[in-house]
């Protein structure tokens, strides 16, 4: 009995307690719901007030951009070579149009400008999908679709016609390679460009000049604010900047000479043709072939064999002939005789008996003749293209002095013009490279032998060059012993400064000597024929060249040459890749198209 009454106290007493407690839990509980209340409000109002008030902006709030209009390229005289034109593309304001009526105006659509139903219903799906303000139905319009839609306009409500303005190259085809061309920016650029002011369909300089220049062609994006409702109407405009045009591009390229280069490619294989002023070193043409259309870049649609015969091209159109590097050939010798005269070994007067063929290590190195030229000179040697007195010339001051001497010409190294990310260095071999493994081999296998200096001594094997570089080289003997930097823009820089023209550790003797032997050439030698048709042309001096292609392909044709001799106003280098037959047979008729469109213009 005693037990039971224990019981029901200490039940009592429980209940009790927890009659107590509750109140307690309540408040706990209260104080809590409100605490988490207070944090989320404080978080939303204060730690994220303004990414809120940025989506309510926006939300309110639509930009429509408005596109600069990028900047002109001009040649020297102000033809232009690159411009903006005016593209019609068609777009659809989706909150405008309800999705129950847009069947039966996508076939209205469809039947007006003969489009394809099915692909303008994706178009709008997707564009519905990623929640776009306008979405793009036709990109380029026809002018007969331009017109159809103006005079039925009314029955689309909704449905705009945008003007675009995109890249234009007149000329198609040509100095492709020095311009370059413009594409739409990627998605990963997009993300490192924004920063700058650049928006997810613009274009961008992808190589070339429009690649170089893309900060002084661009411009800067406009735009007008609009005031829309909830349900994306416009309600007002808010502002409106106008697009701040991009600044024109003055060239040193001359339209004329830029066309007779062209010109002179068509029907080759391959090759290149530079011309430059040696004073100063603004390039007059820079023409490579095979070339490419820039305008393709620009195109809205394009066919599967357009984009193969750009990309997939075993002819490889994109890469720059000019700024490749190659086999010189006889063109070198200017350089093998440089070393020998610069060196002491070889002076100016020095005479060699060239003979029908000379052994170094393992191979006998024959004369192009195969008889020799009896007893000759420099003059004489570069007028009839001796091997065998080159050969001497070279193994006599060795590797070190000819690689010396071609460094001291701008050779093995960039020239300094503006698109010199597509521009190869060069290669021009000596005993320390070959020591090191050629670059394939083991230290210390591949040793300098007698036979590479030979090659190397007629521009064969061991040394490559650019047509460009070529040029640069040539410059130097015919303005007085300046290397120059060779330029596809004049702007605001002293190209005569010594930053830019710099004076080669050369001897007068070791240029007129050697100037004076490629006049030569010119008269009464291998490049008699380039005043051909052209009795008037004023004096030239030059060299050809056909050099065996290291890689295994047929012989290239080389001509290197200025005028006039006395005072030299242009430098031109014709290049015709894998071509046999010689640089007097097929590079120097195309340095002449040249000379002959400079000539015209004296």
């Amino acid at each position: 009995m005693k037990a039971d009454k224990d019981n029901r106290f200490n039940a009592n007493k429980n209940r009790k307690i927890d009659l107590t407690n509750q109140p307690k839990i309540l408040a706990i509980f209260t104080i809590a719901l409100f605490s988490l209340i207070a944090s989320r409000l404080f978080s939303l109002q204060i730690l994220q007030g303004s990414l809120y008030r940025k989506l309510s902006e926006e939300n309110r709030i639509r930009l429509v951009s408005s596109p600069p209009i990028r900047g002109r390229i001009l040649d020297i005289n102000g033809n232009i070579l690159a411009d903006s034109r005016l593209v019609h593309s068609l777009f659809i304001q989706p909150h405008i149009i309800s999705t129950k009526k847009w069947p039966e105006l996508s076939k209205n659509l469809s039947d007006l400008l003969y489009l394809d139903n099915n692909t303008i219903d994706q178009l709008f799906n997707k564009g519905i999908q990623d929640n776009e303000f306008s979405i793009t139905l036709i990109n380029e319009m026809s002018d007969e679709q331009v017109v159809r839609f103006r005079e039925n306009e009314n029955l689309f409500p909704g449905v705009q016609i945008h003007l675009e303005l995109i890249r234009y190259y007149p000329f198609n085809n040509l100095a492709a390679h020095a311009l370059g061309y413009t594409q739409f920016i990627t998605s990963d650029e997009y993300r490192k460009l924004a920063k700058k002011g650049y928006k997810i369909k613009d274009r961008i300089g992808r190589i070339g000049l429009e690649a170089v220049f893309e900060n002084h062609l661009r411009g800067e994006w406009g735009g007008e604010m609009l005031e829309v409702d909830a349900a994306g109407t416009i309600q007002k405009s808010l502002g409106y900047q106008s697009p701040k045009a991009g600044k024109d591009l003055e060239l040193t390229l001359d339209l004329k000479l830029q066309l007779a280069a062209e010109k002179a490619l068509e029907g080759k294989r391959g090759g290149a043709i530079v011309a430059l002023d040696p004073r100063n070193g603004a390039i007059r043409a820079f023409a490579s072939q095979p070339s490419f259309n820039p305008n393709f870049f620009t195109k809205s649609i394009t066919t599967q064999k357009e984009y193969e015969e750009i990309f997939l091209s075993s002819q490889l159109p994109l890469l720059s002939r000019a700024l490749n590097a190659y086999d010189p050939g006889s063109t070198w010798k200017v350089v093998t005789g440089m070393a020998g005269m610069e060196s002491g070994k070889f002076p100016p007067n020095v005479v060699l008996d060239t003979v029908p063929c000379i052994r170094y290590g393992g191979h006998c190195f024959p004369e192009h003749n195969g008889q020799g030229f009896g007893k000759i000179g420099y003059e004489d040697a570069l007028r009839v293209s001796s091997n065998t007195f080159f050969y001497q010339v070279g193994v006599g001051v060795g590797a070190e002095e000819l690689y010396e001497a071609a460094i001291k010409l701008g050779f093995h190294s960039f020239t300094g013009i503006e698109i010199k990310n597509e521009e190869s260095k060069g290669f021009v071999g000596n005993e320390a490279w070959a020591a090191k493994g050629r670059g394939w081999g083991r230290p210390g296998t591949t040793p300098w032998i007698p036979e590479d200096i030979a090659s190397a001594s007629i521009g064969q094997a061991v040394v490559q060059v650019t047509p460009l570089q070529l040029a640069r080289a040539y410059a130097v003997f015919a303005n007085g012993g300046y290397l120059i930097t060779p330029h596809l823009v004049d702007g605001k820089i002293d190209w005569l400064s010594t930053k830019f023209r710099k004076k080669v550790d050369i001897k007068a003797s070791t240029i007129d000597k050697i100037r004076q032997g490629l006049r030569k050439v010119a008269v009464s030698g291998t490049g008699r024929s380039i005043n051909q048709d052209l009795s008037t042309l004023p004096p030239v001096a030059g060299k050809t060249g056909t050099a065996e292609d290291s890689t295994g392909g047929s012989d290239h044709a080389w001509f290197a040459c200025f005028a006039p001799y006395e005072s030299t106003e242009i430098v031109v280098v014709a290049f015709a890749q894998n071509t046999p037959g010689g640089g007097s047979v097929h590079a120097l008729p195309m340095a002449r198209e040249v000379l002959k469109a400079w000539h015209q213009d004296l």
